[in-house]
């Protein structure tokens, strides 16, 4: 039998060569589709849609309060207090008697100035008897000229007398009124610095008490000539409208960061400005019926300037400081690409900041993605703010929109949990 070896293995070697180039022209041809489909897809991005809010404009001004009338209880006569005839910190009355001098020594000194009115009164009768006696004696020559015009004279002494002695009684009598001293006005009174026994003197430096008048009471705020001048500008620019015609409602901070829950009014505005400070005072009226507010407390002003009703706020972990202070934001424009945006923005508003120029009603700002997307990327939008207002539809109290509107990007809590729903890095 003839040996087919050699054809056998020449056609096996054959049949492997045309599968191996069929297997590598397969290859080839699959290479591209591959390619295509393991292509990354595009960059998703975080946007806040801009569009027109109604912002109520407010300056937060520090502040001192003061009582509107302040008496300060002083001595007129001197002497040895007595007696104290009111009870610290209670509300006194006008005329009421608050301390009690000795007036042993101007009762005396007044019985004095009466007796002197007497003998004034007597010495004057005597001289007037005379004298109308004199004036029918010298109608008959009983007596001389000289003695006529002595006797008119004398009368119109005791007359001067009597009227010298009667201002000293006057005088005696009201020294002695004011062994009792009282309050001058309806208010409420102090601390008294004195107690019995001491020893007081006419006019002194030192007080005895203080009365205060505490409701209503007196807030003095300053406001920098600068920041009222920007506000007249705005005002006249038509950018603000002003809050009311009537007086300027301010609504006071306590120390403890609570709110007054009484509003005041502003009454007066201070027409220098403080050479030293560059700053204007203002005063306002707040209501204490509850005498809540004491004189001297540091309270918190806020002012209400105005209303802008076209006013667009951006978060401001969307603007981008530069080394030189300039602020610029990024934006998508309608090819859904990334761009960059010179901004000029004003005060802070919560966790945004105000949009003076550079942006426009319905611009999509970009707020998460700038680490994964540059100028000019094609990038995947998706609306915070949307998704913020379905959120906000769904839960069952206001926390959503609280979260979404006070979040602030510096703190890792807030930063897990104010966006609505999370943004493929």
């Amino acid at each position: 039998m003839p040996d087919h070896t050699p054809s056998r293995f020449a056609l096996l070697f054959t049949a492997l060569a045309i599968a191996a180039l069929a297997g590598c022209s397969r290859t080839s041809v699959e290479t591209p589709g591959t390619s295509k489909a393991a292509a990354a897809p595009e960059k998703e991005v975080g946007t806040v849609t801009l569009k027109h809010e109604t912002l109520a404009l407010s300056t937060e001004l520090p502040g001192r309060t003061m009582a509107p009338v302040i008496a300060e209880i002083r001595p007129q006569v001197g002497g040895i207090l007595k007696e104290r005839l009111f009870t610290e910190g209670s509300q006194v009355k006008a005329g009421q008697v608050l301390y009690q001098l000795d007036p042993a020594p101007l009762q005396a000194a007044h019985a004095s100035a009466q007796a002197s009115v007497r003998k004034a009164e007597s010495a004057l009768a005597t001289s007037r008897t005379v004298a109308r006696r004199n004036a029918e004696l010298v109608k008959i020559d009983a007596i001389s000229r000289q003695v006529f015009d002595e006797s008119q004279a004398s009368e119109q002494q005791a007359e001067a007398d009597l009227a010298v002695a009667r201002a000293a009684e006057q005088t005696a009598r009201i020294q002695l009124g004011y062994t009792r001293i009282t309050s001058p006005i309806t208010g409420w009174a102090e601390l008294s610095n004195v107690t019995p026994g001491a020893l007081v003197t006419a006019n002194q430096a030192a007080v005895m008490t203080t009365v205060q008048q505490l409701d209503p009471i007196h807030v003095h705020v300053t406001q920098s000539s600068s920041e009222l001048l920007r506000l007249k500008r705005e005002l006249a620019s038509g950018r603000l409208q002003r809050a009311s015609d009537a007086e300027a409602r301010i609504q006071l901070v306590l120390e403890d960061g609570s709110k007054y829950p009484h509003a005041g009014r502003l009454t007066f505005s201070g027409v220098t400005v403080d050479a030293g400070t560059g700053s204007v005072t203002l005063r306002a009226v707040v209501p204490n019926p509850d005498r809540l507010l004491m004189p001297g407390m540091y309270v918190r002003a806020v002012l209400q300037e105005g209303v802008n009703a076209t006013a667009l706020l951006v978060p401001q972990q969307a603007v981008t400081r530069a080394p030189d202070g300039s602020a610029s934001a990024l934006v998508i424009d309608g090819e859904s690409k990334v761009a960059k945006r010179a901004i000029h923005v004003g005060r802070a508003v919560g966790t945004r900041w105000q949009v003076l120029d550079g942006l426009a009603a319905g611009d999509r700002v970009m707020t998460e993605g700038s680490q994964r997307a540059k100028v000019g990327d094609k990038v995947k939008v998706v609306d915070l703010g949307a998704k913020a207002d379905n959120a906000d539809k769904a839960a069952t109290g206001p926390v959503a929109s609280a979260k979404l509107d006070t979040a602030d990007p510096a703190d890792p809590a807030d930063a897990a949990g104010a966006a609505p729903a999370p943004v493929a890095r």
